[in-house]
């Protein structure tokens, strides 16, 4: 299982310089409308990058939108409702999108009174532009790839395990995909495409990565 393959596998990380779009919403009906026109890339920033920025909580909302109308908008079931959403469901940014939209959206036809009711901070709609970074870390083996996990940044466990979901259309992951191409550990690259990513820490995600490629009985 250690003999070299064809394609290495290059550790990278990422940086990000955030952008304010402009979009923006202060209302629950402005927020409804604005989801519907804001671009993907916001869309992502602020869920699967909320999933980096707070990496270190277990228990909380998992993306900005859940986080602002319930500590803004005081609405604990919307709230409740758009944190439930779990973005590996979706293989794509506009379904993503369009769940979001229609949980905003019932929950106004069930409390219309709500839609305009001024909230405590505006919600600015943000995207980001991704600045790959090299690591200089190549793994060609089942070996040397563990050795990678344990020394990369979790930025870069990041990287791999879900900003690559937009590149491979929220489908998989860069680890699981050149796992199962190049090493054909399969179950591996299964077990680590279903991490649970909401209630781990980054630090947790690598070990249960780590514990993954042991696992595997090829």
């Amino acid at each position: 299982m250690n003999l070299p393959v064809v394609e290495p596998f290059e550790f990278k990380s990422a940086a990000h310089l955030v952008r304010i779009e402009p979009e923006q919403a202060t209302t629950l009906g402005a927020l409804w409308q604005s989801l519907q026109g804001c671009s993907e890339s916001s869309i992502f920033q602020h869920t699967f990058r909320t999933l980096e920025e707070h990496h270190f909580i277990e228990e909380g909302f998992s993306n900005d939108f859940a986080h602002w109308a319930y500590t803004d908008c005081g609405q604990v079931a919307l709230g409740e409702r758009l944190a439930s959403v779990d973005i590996r469901e979706f293989t794509t940014l506009a379904d993503l999108r369009s769940r979001l939209v229609r949980l905003v959206g019932e929950f106004l036809e069930q409390v219309p009174q709500d839609r305009k009711m001024i909230a405590l901070q505006p919600f600015y709609f943000c995207s980001a532009q991704t600045i790959i970074i090299p690591t200089g870390i190549v793994a060609t083996t089942l070996d040397q790839f563990a050795q990678g996990i344990r020394r990369v940044s979790i930025h870069s466990i990041y990287y791999h395990l879900l900003e690559a979901r937009s590149r491979r259309h929220l489908e998989t992951n860069d680890f699981s995909l050149w796992l199962g191409t190049h090493l054909h550990l399969v179950e591996a690259a299964e077990r680590i495409n279903r991490i649970d990513i909401y209630t781990s820490t980054l630090e947790d995600v690598r070990q249960q990565i780590l514990r993954a490629l042991v696992a595997d009985p090829n």
